[in-house]
């Protein structure tokens, strides 16, 4: 914010006497006042001195107002568009170390986006899966922090995980095999903990993820309870798409860490959403027709008008 100097200083005679002379000055008159030239134009002077620019507010009674704007701002970041979260185990790693610090978009779902395969997601606890853990304790000016989004919250508790299968997918894994997606095999090298393997720890499936609903798994796999560990619990291990908080998009914290959370390219192999996707086709292909369709019936109607 700029902040402007009042100034003190006056300008010369002739300014003054361009003031008095102006309709402004002349108008300030008393009305069948007797004066001679040299009067009216130190009255119209003595009267343009009298006014004195606005003062502006010192910064300390606008630095208050100056923090609500910023804290209504960021509690508005917070709840609609970004908020950080702390790694607080290591289910994720390597990817994620504890004590990271991520952010998270939350700003794409409430325009209908929905978690896709590979990317790193941070959602609520379905109920159960954070059974028996500790809950921090927070002093005044943490939970405060927290309210607003510049610290994350002990309270909320929330997971974080890779989506391995979104809704309509087949998924399983068997002792000493691969995870398969709708029949194809990840390659998890680049991701997995060095020396885990997919899922000897916990086979499973196969499993047919229901509509809305997104399968989920650490990259650490030997230290992550995830969908495999929670089978028995309503959802079957699946977590639904409303529980997502959003896409963690990058590391911010450690400075040294910086880093963008890309989705890994085995989740790009031709094929493995062919399960899931096999009516996107028809469906862009009728929002594609309805608009050419309405426009070529206004333009029969207009030539049928003018014949």
């Amino acid at each position: 914010m700029a902040f402007g100097a009042r100034s003190g200083h006056e300008g010369p005679e002739e300014g003054r006497e361009q003031i008095a002379a102006s309709s402004e000055a002349v108008t300030d008159e008393v009305p069948g006042e007797v004066m001679d030239d040299g009067e009216k134009h130190s009255h119209g002077g003595r009267r343009a001195k009298n006014r004195q620019p606005k003062q502006q507010r010192s910064f300390w009674k606008e630095l208050p107002l100056l923090v609500i704007i910023a804290l209504a701002l960021a509690l508005v970041i917070k709840t609609f568009l970004v908020q950080a979260f702390s790694i607080p185990s290591q289910s994720m790693q390597d990817t994620l170390q504890v004590g990271d610090r991520v952010l998270v978009d939350k700003l794409t779902p409430w325009f209908g986006a929905e978690p896709q395969r590979g990317e790193v997601v941070v959602f609520h606890d379905p109920g159960g899966w954070l059974a028996g853990e500790p809950t921090p304790q927070q002093n005044v000016l943490q939970k405060g922090l927290s309210f607003i989004g510049l610290m994350p919250s002990a309270q909320e508790k929330d997971l974080i995980k890779r989506v391995i299968a979104v809704g309509g997918d087949t998924v399983s894994c068997k002792k000493g095999g691969k995870v398969m997606v709708n029949g194809h095999a990840l390659n998890e090298k680049n991701y997995i903990y060095p020396g885990n393997t997919p899922c000897d720890d916990m086979p499973f499936g196969p499993i047919k993820i229901p509509k809305g609903r997104i399968w989920v798994m650490g990259d650490h796999r030997q230290d992550s309870s995830d969908s495999r560990y929670h089978q028995n619990l309503p959802g079957n291990g699946t977590v639904s798409t409303n529980e997502v908080v959003g896409r963690a998009f990058s590391v911010a914290w450690p400075v040294n860490r910086w880093d963008f959370l890309g989705v890994p390219s085995t989740f790009d192999q031709q094929g493995l959403a062919a399960a899931a996707t096999s009516g996107a086709p028809a469906a862009a292909g009728l929002a594609g027709a309805v608009p050419l369709v309405l426009w070529r019936r206004r333009r029969r109607t207009r030539s049928r008008t003018a014949g």
